[in-house]
């Protein structure tokens, strides 16, 4: 079976050399030496202020909404995995589903004002796929209106936009380092922001609150572990090799593939220097999707509807808000395989397929 995606393992012998220091400390959790290290080399790779590496993508935004004191309605994505909004849903919060541009599928800028109300505290927007949001509009609009801005990032670790890394915009960025992810620490996640004094809030409560015997606030465990960590010391100086790989393959893929107008892509924006985390492609209707995804799948091709459904037709919200362009998307989006050792045979009978259908 050829999986839609294949985490990469470094040597063996590479991450139990790393782990001697653990055998020889005894110190396995609890913001150990290799927890730290691994966010000082975060922080100088990207070129980041302030970098907390946690347990998971998920607790990462659930952090940060906590840490600025968010409540009432959070205008968030509704093409996204379902962590964004299940993250706003579990700190008692209302997403208020604002549509997507049709050519990134992230959330539309210029839809958003129509959707503030006296009870909107924040903006949670996607890089979907490791595409930049339009940082400058919602940027402008949080500050017309007093909002906190925070990206779900993802899918957008290695992905620089206007000469920077793109978690280094809004007022904190969230990453995913699953085990499915370009990076990963196994399971893993990390928490970016410029603001040296709410990162100590978030920090404090990742950890119980507490340091040592003085307690300071309400806190979760949303800690990591040096085993996780020492994974993402091997694969971080991997980063650059990964996007190339994955880049090759996409190329490939763009090349093979016989459109004809009827298969598209997202559009990456200007300025952008993409990381290739995902090859997603949108047919023309979703029973040609399932006739692909049915055909690729018997010929051992596994294959992913990454998104679906849109997430505003969830079926425990109380509400429903209509985004037609996210739910006409996310009915005809398929993520092909896309990994590091994908091999070229593998892509060119993938898009023979496709191109037969």
């Amino acid at each position: 079976m050829i999986n839609v995606t294949k985490s990469f393992l470094p040597d063996l012998s590479e991450y139990t050399s790393i782990l001697q220091q653990t055998w020889q400390n005894h110190h396995l959790t609890n913001r150990g030496p290799l927890v730290q290290q691994l966010e000082k080399n975060i922080r100088e790779k990207l070129g980041l202020n302030n970098v907390l590496f946690v347990s998971n993508g998920t607790i990462a935004i659930q952090l940060v909404l906590k840490a600025f004191n968010l409540s009432g309605e959070i205008l968030t994505t509704p093409f996204s995995y379902v962590a964004t909004t299940n993250s706003v849903l579990w700190e008692n919060m209302t997403p208020v589903f604002c549509d997507i541009d049709p050519n990134t599928f992230c959330l539309d800028a210029g839809k958003l004002e129509a959707l503030i109300t006296p009870k909107t505290t924040a903006i949670l927007a996607t890089h979907v796929y490791g595409l930049p949001c339009d940082t400058e509009r919602i940027a402008a609009i949080a500050e017309k209106h007093g909002l906190k801005v925070i990206y779900d990032a993802a899918h957008a670790f290695g992905v620089n936009y206007k000469g920077q890394s793109l978690l280094n915009y809004g007022d904190a960025s969230t990453c995913s380092f699953h085990a499915t992810k370009l990076f990963h620490t196994v399971e893993g996640g990390s928490i970016t922001t410029k603001n040296s004094d709410v990162m100590k809030q978030i920090s404090l409560y990742h950890s119980f609150g507490h340091i040592g015997d003085d307690y300071y606030s309400q806190g979760i465990n949303g800690k990591n572990s040096e085993f996780h960590a020492a994974m993402g010391l091997c694969n971080l100086p991997k980063l650059d090799m990964l996007i190339e790989a994955r880049k090759t393959r996409s190329e490939l893929y763009d090349s093979l593939l016989s459109t004809g107008g009827k298969v598209t892509r997202p559009v990456v924006p200007e300025e952008t220097e993409y990381n290739y985390a995902y090859y997603p492609v949108v047919f023309e209707s979703e029973a040609i999707l399932l006739k692909v995804r049915e055909t690729l799948l018997k010929h051992e091709v596994n294959t992913r509807r990454y998104f679906y459904p849109s997430l505003n037709r969830l079926p425990f919200l109380n509400t429903t808000q209509p985004c037609p362009v996210s739910e006409d998307i996310s009915s005809r989006v398929l993520c092909l395989p896309m990994y590091y050792d994908l091999e070229t045979e593998h892509i060119e009978r993938i898009c023979k397929l496709i191109n037969t259908i």
